[in-house]
């Protein structure tokens, strides 16, 4: 293993041992009671012996002394052969008791699994709330939710069964050879030599099978993610009649899934194979050499069958190994998958971090941003004033969307990128929750909840009354519409808001906004799914509704910006003109030219 493995896997392990705190009490009471379950199961032979050798045979008793108290308490060998049966019953104690440490043990374990993988299971998804905007475009959402499902259950597995299975076998194995060493030395190292060999080619096979489940991980994230795509854009396959491209893509990787599985269960196949013929080859000789010793009369026969006993549950270990290591290799790679996301970096805010009572004064000083190698917006500088409307036109890519993005700072500014400003304040200084609080930002593809009309609306305000959610679905002009339905404001609301029609969801998603009563209000292209009349009627109610309030709309219709009290267009990411809707026709730039050609096109469908 190399230096970086070993420091990744170091991190790594870090990472999640933090969650043990407060619980590994409940683990370490799991492993005392598992030890006490072993040895209750080792006495159980002890016994057999002691009843064949010296209870039913001559053989003189070998005991501890308090042991051999209890031998003359009960008779000695006469006592114990006139009643057999109480070797019987201390068999059945014995069972008993291992039984019910087992049980202790399993329940303590459940109760440390089930806490340390909800710590984990929170954890992470608190951690996703809190990464930036930008993490998430960059990462499929397939790929994190199998994330924070498959990965999530593999580990819980491992923790809940292989991880106490390891200590089991490790106690096993020790206690067996332990005893075995004080029947026969001999047998005993015969026995051991088979353990190096065990532990040679796991290594080799825990190896291979690390790089080849973290191949599959991928292969069922891709899976994964080509499933939620299908199902997320029902629609537009069905539109467009893409069902059998997609289940071409569905094949492909499904094959490629399919694929990895099988080369994995040929490698585990042979794994555990070879493990098994180890195993067996180690039985038969112990089982060749001590029957040829109690022969002898090297051993006695009670010894020779104890030995065969503590042998077979040596061999146990050997065999469960196998099993240990592949279930650790998936635990492995799970674990990086999610320790890659507990370590994406979060959202902070600086620890002197403002809260302003926020008026709506806005001001880009030299913005300049940038997707990658894609430059989207080049010195970009403008004053909006508070109270005012303002307003955005430009082309597709001329970078509108991303100005809006950049004011509720899903991304943030480079340094000597330029400055953003709300009420002299660099947002930079201002807490986000706070900014975005005071900030309604309403999307041109908006996401609705699958809830019913009434909690979308009130998402921000869940104790509002149906009196306030109609009223700000009646200034965005949505009321009507919802009246209509059979159950009104309690219609449910399809997944992604498949129940509504583009221009009520984006009604909808403004009424929402409307609802958190943000001093600046700021609308991306959020009117584009609604006709020109609706339009007018939203903006007229809007006007009314949001006097005092700072409000910014983005849009591709002149229609829709023509009463803003001041005008900006966008053009390959920089400001072409600013101005009044009189002022911009004047000067015959964009905006004369799209204003001509959209009263053109109105025009020309009005003569149709």
């Amino acid at each position: 293993m190399t230096e970086n493995n070993k420091s990744a896997g170091s991190e790594v392990f870090s990472t999640f041992w933090q969650f043990t705190k407060g619980i590994k009490k409940y683990y370490l009471a799991a492993i005392l009671t598992t030890f006490a379950g072993i040895l209750f199961s080792f006495l159980t032979p002890q016994v057999i012996r002691l009843t064949v050798d010296s209870v039913i045979g001559e053989e003189a008793p070998r005991l501890p002394s308090l042991f051999l108290d209890i031998w003359n308490g009960l008779g000695g060998r006469d006592g114990l052969r006139a009643n057999l049966m109480l070797c019987a019953g201390a068999i059945l104690v014995f069972t008993v008791a291992e039984g019910l440490f087992t049980l202790g043990s399993r329940l303590l374990m459940s109760k440390c699994t089930e806490t340390y993988i909800k710590r984990v299971r929170d954890r992470v998804f608190r951690h996703v709330q809190h990464l930036p905007f930008s993490w998430h475009t960059q990462n499929r959402t397939g790929d994190i939710i199998q994330r924070c499902t498959s990965d999530m259950d593999v580990i819980r597995n491992f923790v809940a069964n292989q991880l106490l299975e390891v200590i089991r076998i490790v106690m096993l194995a020790v206690t067996a050879l332990y005893l075995m060493s004080t029947m026969n030395m001999g047998l005993t190292i015969v026995a051991f030599l088979f353990l190096p060999l065990t532990a040679g080619y796991s290594g080799i096979f825990f190896s291979m099978l690390s790089k080849r489940f973290r191949k599959a991980d991928e292969a069922e994230s891709d899976l994964m993610v080509a499933v939620q795509e299908n199902l997320t854009g029902v629609r537009v396959v069905r539109a467009f009649g893409s069902e059998r491209r997609e289940l071409k893509k569905f094949d492909k990787f499904s094959d490629r899934f399919y694929d990895l599985w099988v080369n994995m269960g040929y490698i585990m196949g042979v794994y555990w194979g070879v493990g098994d013929l180890v195993s067996g080859v180690q039985v038969l000789t112990i089982m060749i050499l001590g029957a040829f010793m109690a022969y002898e009369g090297t051993i006695t026969l009670g010894e020779f069958l104890v030995f065969v006993s503590y042998n077979r549950t040596l061999s146990f270990p050997l065999k469960r190994l196998g099993r240990i290591l592949s279930d650790m290799s998936k635990m492995r790679v799970s674990a990086e998958r999610l320790s890659e996301i507990l370590h994406a970096e979060e959202e902070k805010d600086p620890p002197e971090a403002l809260r302003p009572d926020i008026k709506g004064d806005i001001s880009f000083e030299n913005v300049s941003f940038s997707y990658g190698e894609n430059k989207v917006l080049k010195n970009v500088s403008f004053d909006i004033k508070a109270g005012s409307t303002f307003g955005i036109l430009g082309n597709t890519g001329s970078g509108k969307s991303t100005l809006s993005y950049l004011i509720d700072r899903l991304y943030d500014l480079e340094e000597g990128q330029g400055r953003i400003t709300v009420d002299g304040i660099d947002i930079k200084d201002i807490e986000r929750d706070h900014l975005r609080k005071n900030i309604g930002l309403v999307l041109q593809e908006p996401f609705l909840f699958s809830k019913t009309i009434k909690e979308n609306i009130a998402i921000a305000r869940p104790e509002s009354s149906l009196e306030e959610v109609r009223r700000a679905a009646a200034t965005a002009d949505v009321d009507g519409s919802i009246s209509d339905f059979t159950q009104g404001y309690d219609t449910i609301v399809g997944e992604r808001g498949v129940t509504l029609s583009g221009g009520q969801k984006q009604r909808v998603a403004i009424a929402r906004t409307l609802m958190c009563g943000c001093p600046v209000i700021l609308f991306d292209d959020s009117l584009s799914a609604v006709d020109l009349t609706t339009d007018a009627r939203i903006r007229a109610a809007l006007k009314k509704e949001t006097a005092g309030a700072t409000v910014i709309l983005i849009s591709h219709r002149i229609n829709t910006l023509m009463d803003c009290d001041m005008i900006m267009t966008l053009e390959n990411g920089e400001v072409a003109e600013i101005g009044t809707h009189e002022e911009l026709l004047k000067r015959g730039g964009v905006y004369s030219r799209t204003y001509e050609l959209q009263s053109a096109a109105g025009r020309g469908e009005g003569t149709e």
